[in-house]
């Protein structure tokens, strides 16, 4: 296999991904919600309940939501009634203003956001019946060593679901696509976050993920059984499943 590119949102050869993604998250925090709609035209909120309808079989009591943000993966986990979801990010910053959130919506009782590290999660064995990751995975360091603790701490026939972007293949949304992400995001998202990098980075970072098979063939050596992948908006997003 050839070396993966890595891609980092400030380019600093002193510092690790890790350590940049955090920061990035940090300074877009405040606005990274108005943002994500905005620039999704709402979409990334449809791509969330089919992925969560996806874990409806298994009846999951205990989620971990990871690259939780600010919780909107893990609000919409709510819709399968388990009994407690674990919201993880690497950014102080976004878990705050998720707090704020799910203290205001009287989710806190369910719903716990916690610092921590993906590649390093603090969890035993089998804790969790169900694991969520959303537009996260394309940000770790080492993509095989989170995908690793990912399977950890989920039990066996436990099921993990992975939404992360993708490049569309076919016209016109391949088309549409291109312009949105070289000219609309990094536009808008410049403005509006006041990051002039952050939102440059998601389509570099998009454009060096190993989508589709690759990434399928990824889970697969990793122990992952039954993966399967789902194109959502015409290939925008995909819906990656896997069990333990």
């Amino acid at each position: 296999m050839s070396e993966r590119k890595v891609v980092k949102p400030y380019g600093d050869v002193d510092r690790s991904k890790k350590e940049e993604v955090a920061e990035m998250f940090n300074n877009i925090s405040k606005k990274y919600d108005f943002l994500n709609h905005f620039l999704s035209l709402g979409i990334d909120k449809i791509w969330r309940r089919k992925a969560v309808n996806m874990l409806r079989e298994i009846k999951p009591e205990r989620i971990l939501d990871l690259a939780s943000g600010t919780g909107d993966f893990a609000i919409q986990s709510l819709k399968l009634n388990p009994k407690e979801i674990v919201g993880m990010d690497i950014s102080e910053g976004m878990l705050e203003v998720g707090r704020q959130k799910m203290k205001k919506n009287g989710f806190d009782n369910i719903i716990t956001m916690r610092l921590g590290d993906s590649e390093d999660l603090p969890f035993e064995d089998n804790y969790f019946d169900a694991l969520t990751v959303g537009f996260g995975v394309r940000n770790y360091e080492n993509l095989e060593k989170g995908l690793a603790e990912m399977l950890r701490v989920v039990r066996p026939e436990g099921k993990l679901i992975i939404l992360e972007f993708s490049k569309p293949k076919k016209f016109p949304v391949k088309q549409y696509y291109a312009f949105h992400s070289k000219y609309i995001i990094p536009f808008f998202g410049k403005r509006i976050s006041k990051d002039e990098k952050a939102y440059a980075y998601l389509p570099e970072s998009v454009a060096a993920f190993p989508e589709g098979e690759d990434f399928k063939n990824i889970m697969k050596s990793l122990g992952y059984k039954n993966v399967q992948s789902r194109l959502v908006s015409g290939g925008i997003a995909t819906i990656y499943s896997g069990t333990k």
